[in-house]
């Protein structure tokens, strides 16, 4: 018989994945990355992720180094920035890093400093709080199943 425990995380990973979608922090493209993932590629999602993220750090401080250059804010390099940032959280899901990213790119190109400081600072909260939650939701998920693999001996 299969441990209780892991019905009790794949409904702890749905109540998560609802509320992520509920805010509008997921959007269908991380459903779809879900279904990519199967017996021959176990850790598909959590490896785009992990990529996602990796590359998402860099752009932030590449963002906020431009941003920190009173005399130099290059905004067609920040731009550029926010395309490529943009085009990843849309590959993931990550809808609310996306939007804002479009708030961001539209005062780059207005050359409003102020409100690219703003957006950059909504945007790494948006960011830290979705890679918060994802993580919470790959925890559940590794602790799933390790329990699946778990088997109780039948009491007769």
């Amino acid at each position: 018989m299969l441990g209780f425990g892991a019905d009790r995380l794949r409904a702890d990973m749905n109540r998560l994945l609802a509320l992520l979608f509920h805010q509008g922090v997921l959007d269908e493209q991380f459903l779809q990355l879900q279904q990519l993932q199967d017996e021959t590629s176990p850790n598909f999602v959590f490896e785009v992720v992990t990529i996602f993220f990796r590359e998402s750090e860099k752009l932030l401080r590449n963002l906020r180094g431009l941003l920190l250059d009173r005399e130099l804010s290059d905004y067609k390099k920040m731009e550029i920035h926010l395309n490529q940032f943009m085009g990843s959280s849309s590959s993931v899901g990550a809808k609310r890093v996306r939007n804002v990213c479009v708030a961001f790119r539209a005062a780059s190109e207005q050359s409003n400093r102020a409100g690219c400081l703003r957006a950059l600072e909504l945007l790494e909260h948006e960011y830290c709080y979705l890679k918060n939650k994802l993580h919470e939701l790959f925890q559940l998920e590794q602790q799933r199943v390790m329990a699946a693999g778990v088997r109780y001996p039948i009491q007769g």
